[in-house]
């Protein structure tokens, strides 16, 4: 979830004159559906890294930036250097939000439960909506302030209202995931004013942006710890770099092509569910029933405001 899959389909869709039959759209369909399945594992896999969140978000950056670069010398799609000067402040400017987005998401897994930390993550799209009038003089709709609120209800259902005035790990790993949030929604913002790179070349500068801002910031802080990764811990690094990161978003920007916006808003959601089955099911995670309901209020709403009216 790097930017709004809406916005995302809507302006890969608008470059293309493609019109998917319903056989065309399977494939897609397919791809971006296994695509978010995996996105919604990447809290088990971080859990067996034992590095710090900004050394494994450097890492995670580079090893994904080398294997897109391999991919699009492979499919011979260039990045046109000059009709992207003026884009490229924007470009560092998302690139940073994603790293430090990437830090807090980390952070949040470390301290909560996967499913509250991507739950909390899932708010983003929600500030989204109520930035957006301020930014692009859109105007806010009886339907948003709905969203909003019924949203914002269930973000503080899922954070508990006796752990509101606490300071307990969980809590603490909730505003770690709704500060990703934040980052995270600063990334679908700025990727609007940007109008002339697209889709994966986008991402992998974003990447390069990442990594410029990520390899200070680890050596003021932790340092490179590799020695410390056991066969475990290399595995699981590789997988989250190359796998979750690297392929997943070539299959990702692959399917946005030839699917619609709202279709593919919809199958994003497959993500924070798988990420709550793993964490109940595999990972023996607690969830309260005050929790789950917070969950379906905050993806329901977010969902229905995504959809056309």
């Amino acid at each position: 979830m790097e930017e709004s899959l809406k916005d995302k389909a809507n302006t890969v869709r608008i470059n293309s004159s493609v019109q998917g039959t319903p056989r065309k759209e399977l494939r897609p369909k397919l791809m971006l559906s296994v695509s978010m399945a995996i996105f919604g594992t990447l809290g088990l896999f971080t859990r067996n890294i034992p590095l710090s969140s900004g050394e494994l978000a450097l890492y995670r950056a580079i090893l994904a930036a080398g294997l897109i670069m391999i991919y699009l010398a492979v499919t011979k799609q260039k990045i046109d250097l000059k009709s992207i000067r003026r884009d490229i402040p924007l470009l560092l400017a998302s690139g940073v939000a994603m790293g430090i987005n990437w830090i807090l998401l980390f952070q949040a897994y470390r301290y909560t439960t996967i499913s509250a930390a991507t739950l909390s993550y899932y708010f983003a799209p929600v500030i989204v909506t109520v930035v957006s009038p301020f930014l692009f003089r859109e105007k806010l709709t009886a339907k948003q302030i709905v969203c909003f609120c019924m949203s914002t209800l269930g973000l503080v259902m899922i954070i508990g209202v006796n752990n509101l005035g606490q300071g307990g790990n969980d809590l603490i790993g909730i505003l770690f995931g709704l500060g990703a949030a934040v980052f995270y929604s600063a990334v679908i913002l700025l990727n609007k004013f940007i109008k002339n790179v697209a889709g994966i070349h986008r991402t992998l500068l974003q990447f390069f942006a990442a990594i410029i801002i990520l390899i200070p910031y680890v050596g003021c802080t932790d340092g490179v710890n590799l020695s410390a990764l056991d066969n475990i811990g290399w595995a699981c690094l590789l997988i989250v770099g190359l796998i979750h990161t690297g392929v997943t978003y070539c299959m990702y920007f692959s399917a946005l092509k030839d699917l619609p916006g709202q279709e593919a808003a919809i199958l994003s959601y497959i993500d924070p569910l798988v990420a709550v089955i793993v964490s109940v099911l595999i990972l023996g995670e607690s969830m309260s029933v005050m929790q789950m309901a917070g969950g379906v209020l905050i993806l329901g709403f977010t969902l229905w405001n995504e959809k056309n009216s």
